[in-house]
Order: structure tokens, then C-alpha cells, then sequence
């Protein structure tokens, strides 16, 4: 079964933050495990664009959709055989300390 990972962080100072040092161990176990598909980070939120399309109008907003304390930092898309391994995963990944890991399976019909 494949998993979104959504990597968030809190907007502000975080006293736990993880170095890249150790998202790159994370990184280089999973894909060791054979569990890591695919991962990345994203510019921060104040570089991202909202798209909503209303009344036929193309509506753009600098900034993220979420007005939220915690904002997307990255994602990872990982392949376990359960969702218990799935989040035993999540819970190895640095960010979970500091931040968040949400867990999504894929939509399978």
C-alpha cells in the first residue's frame, strides 16, 4: 500500500528542530528498507500560490490555502505493507519530534 507522509512544521522557532543531517539518515534508511518512493521539501508557504477556479475565474492567492499555525514542509510517498507500519515509519521520520507527519493512504478504488 502506498502513503502520502506530509511533513509539516510549525511557523516560528521550534526548540526540537531536526538538522538536515538527520532527514537525510531518515531518508537513507527508508530507502535502504525499500519503504521510500519518492520525497522532497517545498519553498515555504509564503512562496506558494493558491489556485481556486470560481464563476469560470481563474482566482490566484499568494500565500497557502491553510491559515493554520503548522504548514507543509515537504512530503514523502512511502510503500508498507500495513498502515502500523506506515506509521511506525512516520514516527522514525526527525520532523515527528518537532513537527507533524500526517498519514494519508492513496485513494485505491
Amino acid at each position: 500500500m502506498r502513503f502520502l507522509l506530509l511533513i509539516a512544521v510549525e511557523d516560528g522557532p521550534v526548540t526540537d528542530e531536526p538538522t538536515g543531517d538527520d532527514v537525510l539518515r531518515w531518508v537513507k534508511e527508508m530507502d535502504e528498507r525499500g519503504v521510500r518512493v519518492l520525497g522532497n521539501r517545498v519553498v515555504p508557504p509564503a512562496e506558494a500560490t493558491t489556485v481556486r477556479v470560481r464563476n469560470g475565474d481563474v482566482v490566484l492567492t499568494d500565500g497557502p490555502f491553510a491559515e493554520t499555525r503548522e504548514q507543509m514542509a515537504g512530503f514523502d510517498i512511502i510503500e508498507c505493507e500495513s498502515f502500523e507500519e506506515a506509521i511506525e515509519v512516520a514516527a522514525q521520520h526527525p520532523v515527528a519530534r518537532s513537527g507533524l507527519i500526517e498519514v494519508r493512504p492513496f485513494w485505491e478504488p
